[in-house]
């Protein structure tokens, strides 16, 4: 029973006036966190760049073949049930 009452009044605070408060804490946060960023550096961009570039036309001409030939499947079949 005293634990209920020491809990119901510590939360006396309305919730509205702790909103500037946790702000602020959240603000500092962002600051500290901000001090740990790293930019990359010129040589770090073009390689992550350049590996980018290759996937994306690895993946084009992958997906280019399978296309082409789900297509030749598709045509054959069709042209096999309507003959």
């Amino acid at each position: 029973m005293a634990k209920a009452i020491a809990v119901t009044e510590t939360q006396t605070t309305p919730q509205w006036r702790q909103q500037p408060e946790r702000f602020l804490t959240f603000l500092k946060e962002v600051r500290s966190e901000m001090h740990k960023v790293v930019t990359p550096s010129r040589k770090e961009v073009q390689s992550t760049t350049t590996a980018v570039i290759i996937t994306v036309f690895l993946f084009a001409a992958y997906f280019y073949v399978v296309d082409a030939a789900v297509g030749k499947v598709m045509q054959n079949l069709l042209a096999w049930l309507t003959h």
